[in-house]
């Protein structure tokens, strides 16, 4: 299955892509509305949209470029691309491929510094693809970084490769599907040595150049810096990125993203760049995994491509490509419809009570809107204005030491290359590891399910306030029911002398 997958890429030369015809009229002019539609249901402080059709071009701006700001954001306001970092990592590998610089199947070891040893499993080692398709058997991240580390700044080349080199892979390559921000940072690594360059100078040179995308940088300016939105959440200070430049790192505008988009759709006109077909092909077919954790956020994926997921099978109506990202009181969205030639991105900061609405599903049915496709579903998930989500995605997304449950449901269509099976439902539980500090005791109680009636004052004391963590007392751990009843009152008397002289002084939490 490998090697025929390592055809896919160099085949896509020899044939173009076929065009799709499209009776629905793709109504540009309504993206406004749903954009207000969406921003006033996400709890966001700010937001921009973008929205491309062949030559049209949407961009516009809501909320407020920072809290009590009254500015609002534009074209040319900086945000975070988060995870969509990701697809111009692919992008780059796709045009080294293309050109014999590199090869899908290579091996990790190929590009490892000297004296480091790359893991592998069953004598399976980890490729390239295995990496951009986050099939590598990798955790999702390196470790918790130091106190005080900026977003999008760890871990840096040398840790990621001494972590690498005493891990034990969690499956097989090639075999599980498991979401991994070091396996995009360590693919940016491999580019860069194959490339006998900084993988930013491989980036600028070989994408943003071409593009113009003159804005769009691991290495913001100070007045870059200044117009980059922010979030009532913490997000930390404004800097460079360029240690996760392969998973998160890279800042951008807007206007830039127009760019990027008509790149990807082809509908930038005579002389403009087009992006090679390869790197939006989906590679493995979900239903061909023994299972799937964290490509969700969406929707079911049908199909895992480089960097990108596909949701439906290619020859429905309603296909899509997509990619998701998040962090740093941000959230960020990318999605393709193919068969009319449409894109949108969305970039949003988060609101002081969180935000409401589910982002990614919402900008879905936004493009299916806009384009007239049929609605996968109820895909837009948009609650009454005002409504709270109880179970913030942020927290399923982004939080490290967490991995899937998986179980099956009902046939996912199958991509032309596979075969057809159950498609991967993935739900998540908490996992070891778990956190420590002042985020183990308000973790916990996010955990557990919402209280209700006479208990949920109760519940709302016991959930511990931002500022200094309260140190837990060591030793037994005491029931958290209350005793009822003079039987119990006494026992709980006598008991508490006891539990006084075991307990060891309160320190300060770091």
């Amino acid at each position: 299955m490998r090697s025929l997958l390592s055809c896919i890429l160099f085949a896509s030369l020899l044939c173009a892509s076929a065009p799709v015809s499209s009776a629905a009229q793709v109504s540009i002019e309504n993206a406004s509305q749903f954009g207000q539609l969406l921003y006033e249901r996400s709890g966001a402080t700010g937001m921009v949209v973008v929205v491309v059709h062949n030559d049209k071009v949407f961009i516009e701006g809501y909320g407020e470029t920072a809290p009590r700001s009254h500015e609002k954001p534009n074209a040319n306001s900086l945000v975070r691309l988060c995870s969509i970092t990701k697809i111009f990592t692919t992008d780059l590998l796709t045009k080294m491929a293309l050109e014999h610089t590199v090869s899908l199947n290579d091996p990790l070891q190929k590009y490892a510094p000297a004296g480091f040893t790359v893991p592998s499993r069953k004598q399976q080692p980890i490729t390239l693809l295995d990496l951009a398709t986050h099939t590598a058997g990798l955790y999702r991240e390196v470790g918790y970084p130091p106190d005080g580390t900026p977003h999008f700044t760890y871990p840096d080349y040398a840790t990621r490769w001494n972590w690498l080199t005493r891990q034990s892979l969690r499956s097989t390559p090639g075999t599980v599907a498991a979401y991994s921000n070091v396996g995009f940072d360590l693919l940016s690594d491999a580019l860069s040595t194959a490339g006998h360059k900084p993988y930013a100078n491989l980036l600028h040179e070989r994408t943003l150049t071409p593009l113009r995308m003159w804005h769009t940088t691991f290495y913001p300016s100070p007045t870059q810096c200044a117009n980059l939105l922010v979030s009532a959440q913490p997000q930390g200070p404004c800097t460079t990125t360029a240690n996760t430049a392969g998973s998160g790192g890279l800042y951008s505008t807007a206007g830039d993203m127009s760019h990027w988009l008509k790149y990807l759709l082809g509908t930038g006109g005579n002389g403009y760049p087009v992006q090679p077909a390869a790197a939006q092909q989906a590679y493995i077919n979900a239903s061909d995994l023994a299972r799937a954790s964290g490509l969700n956020y969406a929707g079911n994926p049908s199909g895992i491509g480089l960097g990108w997921l596909h949701l439906l099978d290619p020859n429905d109506p309603s296909h899509l490509v997509e990619k998701d990202g998040g962090g740093a009181g941000y959230l960020t969205y990318i999605a393709l419809h193919p068969a009319t030639h449409t894109g949108l991105f969305v970039a949003m900061t988060i609101g002081r009570n969180g935000y409401h609405a589910n982002l990614f599903k919402a900008s879905n049915d936004i493009l299916y809107k806009l384009t007239g496709a049929p609605v996968n579903g109820d895909a837009i998930g948009l609650p009454p204005a005002g409504a709270r989500n109880r179970r913030p995605m942020q927290a399923l997304h982004l939080q490290p030491g967490r991995r899937a449950r998986v179980t099956t449901a009902q046939p996912a269509p199958a991509l032309p290359r596979g075969r057809r099976g159950q498609q991967a439902t993935v739900t998540t539980a908490p996992v070891r590891p778990a956190l420590r500090g002042r985020n183990a005791a308000r973790a916990a109680a996010v955990a557990q399910p919402p209280a209700r009636g006479r208990h949920a004052a109760q519940a709302e004391r016991a959930l511990p306030r931002r500022g200094k963590a309260q140190a837990q007392p060591r030793g037994k751990v005491q029931a958290a029911v209350k005793p009822r009843g003079k039987a119990s009152a006494k026992a709980t008397a006598k008991a508490a002398p006891k539990a006084a002289a075991k307990r060891k002084p309160r320190t300060k939490a770091r």
